[in-house]
């Protein structure tokens, strides 16, 4: 089985580890700076910017991924876990409504290192993950990050209620320290980049660039894009569809997110092998259809019916999420895969912001339930414009050089490392002929990867009520 063989190798289990060390501590501290904020200043305003100070740095996605292509990956991975463990005790400093700007202040530092850091992630994949094996890899750190937002905030909520949030901001600078080991840790072989041939300017251009030129990465990162505009504006109606519909207290939310929490964990294990059978682009719109018709039945005010939806909105969301950025990955050159993977992030996650506040709009204006339908409307559009444009020349010949790849090594074996000398900036074993040169059928060239993401969705990942940047996952 293609998962157990990524599980099993020791390189892809230390990384999926340090991806959930430090998924606990930001899913922890996410829940809790808003309720620090809220206990602190009683002002539910503030409370809520702190999601905003989270989700600004993805409109800066472009810069931060061209400076992650400039330098390599790994040291860049622990330097800034390394920084970042530092800075959180700061917050310990954090007493009144005066140092309150503290507070968002380093929460927006961790905001732009989330997508620096998903930037590097994606080039580090690319050093390591066969092509074949990418999808199953990205599904997994997903799978990884839903899990710990299951369970973060629970344990976040108690360490703030018992000593309060200084105590959680040192739970997430530990889980940062970890996570900067494991990372260090890694026997992974990346070219030394290449002196930049232009300005700083040409290159953040460059990955928007490149989207627009790679017909199926247009086409995917525009539905990714308008599966965030509709997830923004259904899990804007979900506080209304519990309580005029449900008639539950505002607590059985929570309900809900953890059944769309355990349908994306679900989602990202089989996204691998289901994406190899379908390909990218009908993978997207399956994932699109199952998203919107979950959102459009949560329309019936029935709990069995709002359950169903809601699993099938876990489920639908991260498959377009991860068909997005598995095909970067796999269509980008390795020297520019950060740009462009940082580039399709704020591409595909700032209209959810828009969205959101459209949504709450909505919400005072008429019906959730036209809301909800609404969005159910629009998701078979997206999905039939998706499916109907011509098929990318190369695109089943790359899907059946993936299937081809299966049985291939996960990761550079440890014994094979012990022989041979471990520089970082060795140049790997296979490397394309030239960095950017047409892939090839089994897309054994340098063509890179990102990451999920998925960053870590932004926190609350599927989650209705916020997306975190650094798992590609999304809300529903």
């Amino acid at each position: 089985m293609t998962v157990r063989r990524v599980l099993a190798d020791r390189v892809a289990g230390t990384y999926l580890g340090g991806v959930l060390v430090s998924g606990f501590g930001d899913s922890a501290m996410m829940l809790v700076a808003g309720v620090w904020v809220k206990t602190i200043t009683g002002s539910s305003s503030l409370a809520a910017a702190v999601t905003v100070c989270m989700w600004a740095p993805v409109l800066a996605g472009p810069v931060l991924g061209a400076f992650a292509d400039r330098v390599r990956r790994k040291p860049l991975l622990v330097g800034v876990n390394v920084v970042l463990a530092v800075l959180l005790p700061v917050l310990l400093l954090v007493h009144a409504s005066r140092d309150i700007w503290l507070l968002f202040a380093v929460l927006a530092v961790i905001g732009a290192a989330t997508v620096l850091t998903d930037a590097a992630e994606a080039g580090l994949v690319v050093a390591a993950v066969p092509p074949a094996l990418r999808g199953d890899f990205n599904g997994l750190r997903m799978t990884v990050n839903e899990a710990m937002k299951l369970v973060a905030p629970l344990a976040g909520a108690g360490l703030f209620v018992r000593f309060g949030g200084g105590a959680v901001a040192l739970l997430d600078a530990a889980t940062f320290v970890l996570a900067a080991l494991a990372f260090a840790s890694l026997r992974v072989r990346e070219p030394r980049p290449a002196p930049a041939e232009s300005g700083w300017r040409e290159q953040t251009a460059e990955g928007l660039r490149h989207l627009r030129r790679e017909p199926l990465l247009r086409r995917l990162v525009a539905a990714g894009a308008v599966a965030m505009l509709l997830s923004g504006i259904s899990s804007a109606a979900i506080y209304q569809m519990n309580d005029a519909g449900l008639h539950r207290a505002p607590a059985f939310v929570g309900v809900l997110y953890a059944v769309q929490g355990g349908g994306s964990i679900a989602a990202g294990i089989v996204a691998g092998a289901a994406m190899r059978r379908l390909g990218e682009r009908a993978f997207a719109a399956v994932g699109l259809l199952l998203f919107t018709t979950g959102a459009a039945v949560r329309a019936v005010p029935e709990l069995p019916v709002v359950l169903a939806g809601t699993l099938a909105i876990g489920v639908g969301l991260p498959w377009v999420i991860v068909a997005v950025f598995t095909a970067v990955q796999q269509r980008t050159p390795q020297e520019m895969v950060g740009r462009a993977s940082a580039a399709a992030g704020t591409v595909v996650f700032a209209p959810n912001a828009l969205a959101a506040a459209l949504g709450a709009g909505l919400v005072a204006l008429a019906d959730y339930r036209l809301q909800l339908v609404a969005v159910g409307v629009a998701g078979p559009v997206a999905a039939w414009l998706l499916l109907r444009a011509r098929a990318v020349p190369g695109e089943a010949a790359a899907l059946g050089g993936s299937a081809a790849l299966a049985d291939a090594p996960v990761l550079e074996d440890a014994a094979a490392l012990r022989d041979a000398p471990a520089r970082d900036d060795a140049p790997a074993p296979g490397d394309a002929p030239a960095l950017g040169a047409p892939a090839g059928p089994d897309g054994s060239d340098a063509r890179g990867a990102q990451r999920e993401g998925l960053p870590e969705v932004p926190a609350g990942t599927v989650a209705d009520h916020q997306v975190d940047p650094r798992d590609a996952g999304a809300q529903g």
